[in-house]
This record gives C-alpha cells, sequence and structure tokens, in this order.
C-alpha cells in the first residue's frame, strides 16, 4: 500500500498540488482576491516541473493565453474571481466551440461588480451555466473542503481532456483559505486522463469523429499538424461553415458529449437521507453548515437529510428528482439570494414543497438559522 503524504494545507494551495499532480503546465492570469494564492503558487512551483507561468495584463488575456497554452498541447489552467470571471465569460465561450480543454478556477466572492473581495458567495452558479452567449453546455464541480478541493481538481483536468471542454473549478472564500489537513496520494495511485491525440503521419482533421469517439483527437499546434481552429461554427477541417445543417449538427454533438455522460460526470454526496422525510440541499462551503444543522435536528427528532451536489452543473438531475418524490419539503441553503434553488424546482416541479435559505452580505449561513429555517417550513 502506497504512503501518503500528509500536510495542513490552504485550499488554494491544494487545487495548485492537485493541478500539478494532473499535468498542468501551463497557467496564465491575473491576480484577484481571494484566488491570488493559485496564481502565486503556480509562478513558484510550475517551473520546477518544466511548465511555464504567466501573468497577463487583465483577465481576458489571461484566459486567452491558456487556451493558446492547451492548444499548443499543454493542460492549462487560470483562476479569477467574481469581476474577472465576467470578463473570461466570452472566452469560455470559445473555448466551448473550438472544443479546447481548459481548467477554470472561480473562487467566488460578494457581487455584484466589485462588490465584496474579501468575503464568501456562490453568486456565480448561474453564471457559471449560463455566462457566455449562446446554446452550449458546461461541467462545473463545487468542493466542500481543502481535500475535495484536491480530488476535484485532478477530476476537472480529467473531464477537461477526456471531453475537449472548459471545466468550471466553484469554489469559494471559505474554501479557498480554510486550512485542514490532507492526504496527498502517490502520483501512480490516482487517475490522470490525457487527451487523445493523432498518430504520427495520420490524415489529420481537428473536428472529425473516428468511430465509437465521443470528441475527436486533438493534436498539438506545432507538431506538424496544419489545421485550423474558430469560434465561428465550423465543419470537420475547423474551417467555418455557414451551413444551417452543419451548424445543427456541431452544436447538439457539443451539448450531447456532456449531457449523454451524466453519469461519468455527475457526483454527489447524502448524509442521513436513507430514513429522511425532509431534505436540505446545499453545496460548497455552506454544505458543511447544512451537515452541523442536520445532526442538531435529528437529536430534536427531525428526520431531515443533506443531499449535496458536487457537480453543480450538468446538474444531479435523477437524483434531485428521487429526492423530490422521496421527502415531503426541500430546503436549498446557498450563499446567494437564490440560484440554484432554481434548479431544484425546474427539477422537482411539484413532487415537493421547495423553499430557499440564503444571503449574499458576505456572511456563511450559521447552522443556527438552518435549524430554525427547518423548524418553519418542516
Amino acid at each position: 500500500m502506497s504512503k501518503k503524504t500528509v500536510k495542513l494545507m490552504q485550499g488554494n494551495e491544494a487545487c495548485v498540488e492537485a493541478a500539478l499532480m494532473a499535468g498542468m503546465k501551463f497557467f496564465a492570469g491575473y491576480p484577484i482576491t481571494p484566488s491570488t494564492e493559485l496564481a502565486e503558487i503556480s509562478s513558484e512551483k510550475l517551473p520546477r516541473v518544466g511548465g511555464k507561468f504567466i501573468q497577463m495584463e487583465d483577465e481576458i488575456a489571461g484566459i486567452a493565453a491558456a487556451i493558446g497554452g492547451s492548444i499548443a498541447g499543454l493542460k492549462s489552467m487560470t483562476a479569477t474571481s467574481g469581476p474577472g470571471f465576467s470578463l473570461k465569460q466570452e472566452n469560455i465561450g470559445y473555448a466551448a466551440i473550438a472544443e479546447i480543454p481548459l481548467v477554470i478556477v472561480n473562487v467566488m466572492r460578494g457581487g455584484p461588480s466589485t462588490g465584496l473581495p474579501t468575503s464568501p458567495a456562490q453568486g456565480d452558479v448561474m453564471q457559471a451555466k449560463w455566462g457566455t452567449h449562446g446554446d452550449h453546455a458546461i461541467i462545473a464541480l463545487s468542493p466542500q473542503s481543502v481535500m475535495e478541493t484536491f480530488d476535484i481538481t485532478i477530476k476537472a483536468f480529467n473531464l477537461a481532456e477526456k471531453y475537449r471542454t472548459p471545466v468550471i473549478v466553484l469554489t469559494d472564500e471559505v474554501v479557498g483559505h480554510m486550512r485542514e489537513k490532507i492526504e496527498i496520494p502517490e502520483p501512480g495511485d490516482i487517475e490522470i486522463v490525457n487527451r487523445t491525440v493523432p498518430g504520427p503521419g495520420e490524415d489529420y482533421l481537428p473536428y472529425r469523429l473516428e468511430a465509437g469517439d465521443i470528441v475527436p483527437k486533438m493534436a498539438p499546434f506545432g507538431a506538424g499538424y496544419r489545421y485550423h481552429i474558430t469560434g465561428l461554427f465550423h465543419d470537420e477541417t475547423g474551417f467555418p461553415s455557414n451551413s444551417t445543417e452543419n451548424a445543427d449538427i456541431m452544436l447538439k454533438r457539443m451539448i450531447s458529449k456532456i449531457e449523454d455522460n451524466r453519469d461519468d460526470i455527475v457526483m454527489f454526496d447524502e448524509f442521513m437521507m436513507e430514513d429522511a422525510e425532509y431534505a436540505i440541499i446545499s453545496y460548497g462551503s455552506t454544505a458543511r453548515t447544512v451537515r452541523n444543522a442536520i445532526k442538531t435536528l435529528r437529536e430534536q427528532g427531525m428526520k431531515v437529510g443533506l443531499f449535496r451536489p458536487i457537480t453543480i452543473w450538468p446538474s444531479a438531475e435523477k437524483e434531485i428528482r428521487e429526492v423530490g418524490r422521496k421527502v415531503k419539503k426541500i430546503i436549498v441553503a446557498e450563499m446567494n439570494m437564490g440560484q440554484y434553488v432554481q434548479e431544484v424546482e425546474r427539477i422537482v416541479k411539484s413532487d415537493a414543497e421547495v423553499f430557499h435559505l440564503g444571503r449574499a452580505n458576505g456572511e456563511v449561513l450559521m447552522p443556527s438559522e438552518v435549524v430554525q429555517k427547518a423548524k418553519e417550513v418542516f
């Protein structure tokens, strides 16, 4: 049995350590609270493993450079928060349509605009899904702890490479800055997925699907393959196409490669749901508050359980629907004025009554507030 390295580590630090273990070789970004440690630590550690770090002039250039690094064949990451995430949206769309593997870490803070730079929030949930324009599918993962940040970051790189897509890691100021003991596995003990590349001399088209493939192979620029990448709808050559039929086929494939593989992508966790008559749905750091509150409610005789989506997008639709059919009422607890609750209401429909508990003033929800809300509505 391999030994694990035990460390006391900050969430942002764990994210970089995991990215390096996943094979990150390029980081481009711009410093912004509370994500700055990601850039600082990457700038220190990437050169030691033959990687490259660059601080760009702004957030737009940061993600553009990261996309370029990925096109050149390097596993790439960028990180930001709040206003920076807003600035990156157009290029997230570019990465989606051009099918560029990329990890984007958003350490969420209070908003809108400059908002509360040093305070936690979960106000970017819907922006992660719909922030860039046009129809598209996206993968967004939300860890609740330092250890889970490590695991989720590796998962994010694996999903990005497997499905040729940008993947968003939605942490928040609490998770990013807290320090906890984590166990770092040996490199050989974790699954690492790399993109599929064409063989030497292969007749290569950048968006041609081979038999049985979910996504096309991806040759790095500069490796001898001549091809084109664009943000326009394109055919299998990579060159723009004005064909509406082609656009329909391409868009449906880009969406289906994610939506049709939910069983591989969607992760969730349950706590005391076996006999639950009521449920609280929560994610990220807020789920830790809810878990504490549920212990109190159980001690007081209320059969309450926690359903925690780890994959925020695509949503755990099948599992949330099952929760709605099982329990009488649901509370969605989150640090915003009501975002993921809309998704839960859409999925549950009339199977269970859905309530919301949230705020966005920079303060975390307290267990006592969750207990009080539960007693009011359950």
